[in-house]
């Protein structure tokens, strides 16, 4: 028998409907079941589509303590696992790349120096904003729903555990607030918007990245497209609803980028 309760199949109780993320509906019409593919972990996961809005979005979802179990050690953006035999060398050059994509995409809307301040929220390793203070001498912090902070580089990070929204940060003190692959995990994204909305300077940017669900290798893909992520992605966005969310959220959308 194993012990491991992060690798049991979710019990029925751990689960909770809800309504849509967007216009509040209950509402709605089955989409795609998706499984773990990420780690292995057993269990089916519902996707439905609001009947209102055509958000897709998780229903049933895996109440907030029990899916922590899905972002253990196997979860590869915390990139608590480093040993990945032959291919280590591949996979670092990897994760590095990403960290040069996104710096360079930020760095497209606003500029920053010794005097800007820079939030990631879904911080993981903290990589990406290292490589903010190392680049630009720009003051870092970071949110995440797990906590890292014994990784190389968080003894220069204002590191802030748990729930986004919850956080007790500043008004108006950023300059750039990121969401690299986070905004599709959350649970109340509307109030997350409004939050990083509230922290930004008058000229700050918000840049959010998430799975595009109106794209060909869905379509190729269906219940196997990584963008599915079952059931750590509750939330999946085509761009007119990830527009839509942004702007109900009251946030000017500045540029969109396939």
């Amino acid at each position: 028998m194993n012990s491991d309760t992060s690798a049991a199949l979710p019990d029925p109780a751990d689960f909770e409907a809800v309504a849509c993320y967007f216009c509040g509906e209950n509402a709605c019409t089955d989409f795609v079941t998706g499984q773990d593919d990420l780690t292995g972990k057993p269990g089916s996961f519902r996707f439905v589509t609001c009947d209102a809005c055509g958000l897709a979005y998780q229903n049933p979802r895996l109440n907030v303590e029990r899916i922590k179990d899905y972002y253990d050690d196997e979860y590869i953006s915390h990139r608590k696992k480093t040993d990945w035999g032959v291919l280590t060398w591949f996979y670092n050059r990897g994760m590095e790349k990403h960290d040069r994509q996104k710096d360079k995409l930020a760095t497209r809307y606003v500029s920053l120096d010794r005097d800007s301040e820079v939030l990631d929220v879904g911080c993981g390793a903290g990589t990406f904003l290292t490589r903010m203070r190392e680049r630009y001498g720009a003051k870092i912090s970071g949110v995440d729903f797990k906590d890292l902070s014994h990784l190389p580089g968080f003894d220069q990070i204002e590191f802030h555990c748990g729930l986004f929204y919850e956080q007790d940060l500043a008004e108006q003190r950023f300059d750039l607030v990121t969401m690299w692959h986070f905004l599709e995990h959350d649970y109340d994204p509307i109030r997350t918007l409004q939050t990083a909305g509230s922290l930004l300077k008058p000229d700050g940017r918000l840049v959010i990245e998430v799975p595009r669900l109106d794209c060909v290798s869905f379509r190729m893909y269906r219940e196997r497209w990584p963008g599915l992520q079952a059931p750590q992605h509750t939330v999946l966005y085509n761009r007119e609803m990830l527009l839509k969310v942004v702007e109900k959220s009251g946030l000017e959308v500045v540029d969109y980028l396939p």
